[in-house]
Parts: C-alpha cells; structure tokens; sequence
C-alpha cells in the first residue's frame, strides 16, 4: 500500500497510509501555514524553480503549490503545466496529471515531453491504448526521446497483457454448454454447480478465464474446446493458475469547463504615449532591417552599426539584441555574443516577449560556447533553449554536444595499461567468489579500454553467477561485436539461455560455438553446457512431474498468448494429427520461435 510522508528539512511533518489524495492535501494544507512563503512578489521563473526543487526532494504537494502559483502568474507557459502533471502523476492523482498534459500539449503541440506526461497519465489510468496513441505521437515529433520509447513498450506491454487472455476466454462463448454435454469426458462436470457457475462466469467476462484457470476442469475443458487431446497431449488433471489482474480504479475523465462567450474587446484610444512608442519602434524596426540586409552581405560591421542604431532607437526591440548576437558569432566574437545574448534573455523576461525569442538567444550562447569548445555550458544554454522552445535544429546540436562531450571524457580517460590491471584484480576477486566488487573492477577496465572483447566477457561471467543475466547477456554481445571469434562470449551466451530454461536455444548456441571454435580449445566447456541442456530438457518432458510442468507452464503469459492464439490452435491440432507437419511449420520463424516456447515449457514433448 503506497504511504506518502510529508518532511521539512529531514524531518518528518506527517504522513498518509494509502492513495487518498485528500488526506494528502488536507495534511500538506496543515503545515504550509509556516513553511510555504509569501510568493506575491515572486515571478513565475522564481516558483518554477522553487517548485522544481521540492520535486526533487519528493515533497510532491508542496511542489504542485509551486507550480499552481506560477501558473497563476504565466498561463501560457506549457513548462509549468507540464511540471505540475508530472507533481501530480507522482502524487498518484493521475486524473489532475491527464488535465495538465492535455493543457501542455494543447498549448505547446510540437513539445515532445508534453506527450510523455500525457502517456504517463493515462497508463496510470489504465487507459493503455490511449497511453501508447499519446507515446506515439510525441515520438513522431521526436523519434530518439527515450523517455517516450520506454514508456511505449511499457503501455503496449500492459495492453497486450490485458488482451492476452481474451483469445482463451473467448473459447466458451456461444453454445459452449452444448459442446460440454456431448464430450463424454467433460459431461459429468455439469452435475456439478459450482461448475455450471464458473463457465457462466466466463461466458459473460472472457477475461475471467484468468480467476478460474486453476481448476483442472476448466482447464480439461479450454482443452477440449481448442481441440486437443489433453490425454495425447500429456495434460490429464493438471492445474494452471495466474495471479489475479491487478485491477486499476476507474477514474472518470473530469468534465471540460464550459467556454464562457467571449467578451467584446474594449476600444482603445490612441494617446501621444502610444503614438511615440509606435515611431520609436518603426524606426528601430527600419534600422534592423538595414543591418539584416547587411548580414546577408556578410558585411558585418556595418551591419553591427546598424543594430547598435536600432537598439538605442527602441530598447525594448529585443530582436535587434538576438540579431546583433548572430553578427558577433559570425565575427568570431563568442565572449562578446554570449554577453548580448544574455542582455536578450534579461530583457526579454523583464518585457515578457515571445518563448521562442528566448529559445533562439539561448541557442545561440550554446552555439557560442561550443565554438569556444566549452562543451559543458553549451550543452546547458542548448536544454535551456530547448525548455522554452523545442526545435528540431537545437535538439540535433545538443545531441551532437553530449555526443561530443561524452566522447572527449572517454578518451581523456582511456589507459589501456590501467585497464589491464583493473582486470587482473576482478579475476582474483572472481576467484575468491567476490562477484560483487569483481563487477566493478572489469566496469574500471572497460572504461579504460572499451575495445577489449576480455573486459566485458570477464563482467558477463559476473553478472551469470548474480543472476543478472540481461546485463550479462549485452556485455556478451558487446564482446562478440568486437571479435565475432570471440568464443568465450558464445558459451556465456549459451550459460544465460540455460539459466533461463531455455534448452533448445542453449544447444543452438552451443553448436554455433563449436563452429566458432576451429581450434577446438573449449570443447570439454562447450559439451558440458550441452550436456547441461540436454538434461534440462528430458526433466522438463519426463512424465515424473509432468503435471507440474505443464501447471507451471500455463503460468507463463506468453505460454498463455501462444495457447489462446487461434492460428497457432489450428497449427497445433495440425502437428497432432500429422507429426510430419511440424517440420513445415519450422520453416516460419516466427511460427517456430512460438514452437520453441512450448518445447521448453513442455507443453510439447520432442520424444
């Protein structure tokens, strides 16, 4: 059960057991009499900030308070909104999150980020289809954000989790009490009533085939429906369970305040004060026009003087500021663009002047830095731009800027020699059993020397023996991509699929080792793992303990997708009645790769 716990300064102020928002919201009110500050005079920058730091420190309700306030102050600012979803998503109040997403995107539709909070709140609504439609369109805008990518292939893993178990319950739609009563094995089962109840059940919720999949007489009889000999099969009386589905509560979408009509705009009279302001900035604007002409010329300095005319015309053009930052950067002037373009930035949040011209002042002090080849600052005014406005442009440079960075960082520190030694202590500290600290010396040498095969195979064993084996299964393909001989990294590979049960894709491994291996020196470690497999798999197919194989079997999820679709029913049916068929059915990849799954889980038996 989720508990939040309100703290001020490490020390905690109360706390709420359970997701009742209002309890949260009554116990942050209680104590925000002192610790909230005056904020009248603060500007909508200021609580941003501090709204930010509050959600960092997890102090989620204070941080909405923040963020509430510069909304008040900037309306028009979709950071903010955004900010509060995400405030909001971590409280759990995934309804407040979704209405804040959809104001973030609805004032900044080529946001990327806005479509992230978005997804993030709808997957906590449940909606997972609406989830994964909101990933994807923040992903058109942005193919590389990982962010998006990631909770993509979450939302769309829920919502196949969610249809997974649909193709089986929909078996006893229809006249399913009919086909019982004429199958002399499962006829019987009708005299029973809490039978009768349980098909009913799953009649009119298919979905409930997932409560009821541990009695062995629905499971006899989801069989018999998909017509296949559970007797042939191996599958006489065994149960299959599966946890319940965690249910989600259903939050209603909040209704969409009513639009109020749009009132009559007041007419303006045009005073002398207006009518000067109007002069200075046409004359401005006629100067920065000449300066622009000028720069296209590439006739810089006349296009400097035109600029420094124009500003002293009107001091609130900001424009001229950004354009005269341009000249500057093409005359090599980095230390003098950045200083105007930080005059822009200043100036603009005093006038309160359009995102996008802050964005563009910004980007260009990072295009400044850059040249300067202080990557670090440049990577910092490029996310800075990009917070106010995102352009494809910006987000290339600043991609480019990390890449860059990371780049440098990496061969300043690159020392083959250091990498050697930090090895040789990982593989005393393996020797000892120490898995732990041997990861992190062969994590040393791989930062040293990242082209050697040795260092990452070495951390995969590490990572096998801590049962890490995703890890150990990337630093094994990370060592093959540098020596595709490499044949320690193929058996470790094949070590992984064995710890995984995974027995025929373990031989096959082992095999393509043996190939790789021309000089033969790891047979014996080769035919040991195979050996291994082999063992695995008699277990699995052995009648000792098949019922609790195949219970074990009807756990898995994807064994359920696999068994509930009806393409691979038919296939099934096919391969009973003709044995021969399997072998052209093996020919389909991706309809083997689904045979193999079964074959491990031995729901088919090989013998």
């Amino acid at each position: 059960m989720p508990t939040f716990i309100l703290f001020r300064n490490g020390n905690e102020l109360g706390k709420v057991v359970g997701a009742d928002i209002a309890q949260v919201e009554k116990l942050v009110a209680a104590n925000l009499t002192v610790a909230y500050p005056d904020t009248a005079g603060w500007t909508a920058e200021q609580l941003k900030a501090a709204g930010n730091k509050e959600f960092s420190a997890g102090n989620h309700p204070v941080a909405v308070k923040y963020f509430t306030d510069a909304i008040s102050k900037d309306p028009k600012n979709h950071v903010l909104y955004s900010n509060r979803s995400a405030s909001y998503a971590s409280m759990r109040n995934y309804t407040k999150a979704l209405i804040d997403a959809d104001e973030t995107v609805k004032i900044s539709p080529n946001w990327a980020k806005g479509y992230s909070r978005k997804g993030a709140a709808l997957h906590g609504l449940g909606e997972y289809k609406e989830a994964v439609e909101a990933y994807k369109a923040g992903l058109a805008i942005e193919p590389t954000n990982a962010l998006l990518t990631k909770g993509l292939e979450e939302a769309e893993s829920r919502l196949e989790d969610s249809e997974g178990a649909d193709g089986l319950g929909k078996l006893f739609g229809g006249d399913v009490f009919a086909k019982i009563a004429g199958n002399p094995k499962l006829s019987s089962f009708l005299a029973q009533p809490d039978y009768v109840t349980k098909i009913a059940e799953i009649q009119k919720n298919p979905k409930n085939i997932n409560v009821y999949m541990q009695d062995p007489r629905i499971m006899n009889t989801m069989m018999a429906l998909m017509g296949l000999d559970a007797t042939a099969m191996g599958q006489d009386d065994f149960e299959a369970s599966r946890p319940a589905e965690k249910e989600v509560e259903e939050v209603k979408s909040a209704p969409k305040p009513a639009t109020k009509a749009k009132e009559p705009e007041p007419m303006e009279v045009e005073d002398e004060e207006t009518r000067e302001k109007k002069e200075k900035r046409a004359a401005s604007d006629k100067a920065k026009d000449a300066g622009n002409a000028l720069y296209k010329k590439r006739a810089f300095t006349d296009a400097l003087a035109k600029y420094n005319e124009a500003f002293e015309l009107d001091e609130t053009n900001v424009t001229v500021l950004t354009n005269k930052a341009a000249v500057l950067f093409e005359m090599a002037k980095y230390e003098e663009c950045i200083k105007v373009c930080d005059d822009a930035v200043e100036k603009g949040r005093e006038l309160r002047v359009d995102f996008k011209l802050i964005a563009k002042a910004f980007a260009r002090m990072g295009n400044a830095y850059s040249k300067l080849n202080d990557h670090k600052n440049a990577i910092k005014f490029y996310e800075k731009s990009l917070s106010e406005h995102r352009t494809p442009d910006v987000l290339t440079k600043l991609r480019e800027t990390e890449k860059l960075q990371k780049q440098l960082e990496k061969e300043a520190y690159r020392n083959p020699e250091l990498a050697d030694a930090a090895r040789e202590i990982g593989n005393e500290l393996f020797k000892k059993h120490d898995y732990v600290e041997a990861v992190k010396h062969y994590t040393e040498a791989i930062k040293r020397n990242d082209a050697d095969p040795r260092n990452f195979s070495n951390r995969a064993a590490c990572y096998i023996k801590l049962m890490a084996l995703p890890e150990a299964d990337k630093d094994c393909d990370e060592a093959i991509k540098l020596d595709a001989g490499f044949v320690k990294a193929y058996i470790r590979k094949a070590s992984i699929l064995l710890a995984k049960r995974d027995y025929s894709k373990t031989m096959e491994m082992c095999n393509e080792a043996k190939e790789k291996d021309v000089e033969g020196k790891h047979t014996t470690e080769i035919e040991q793992v195979m050996l291994k497999a082999y063992q695995g798999l008699n277990e699995v197919q052995s009648g000792a303990n098949r019922e609790e194989t195949l219970k074990r079997a009807m756990n898995d999820p994807e064994v359920q997708k696999i068994m509930g679709d009806p393409v691979m029913q038919s296939i099934l049916q096919q391969m009973q009645e003709d044995p021969a068929a399997a072998r052209d059915h093996m020919k389909n990849p991706q309809i083997a790769a689904k045979i193999r799954t079964l074959i491990n889980a031995g729901i088919i038996s090989t013998r």
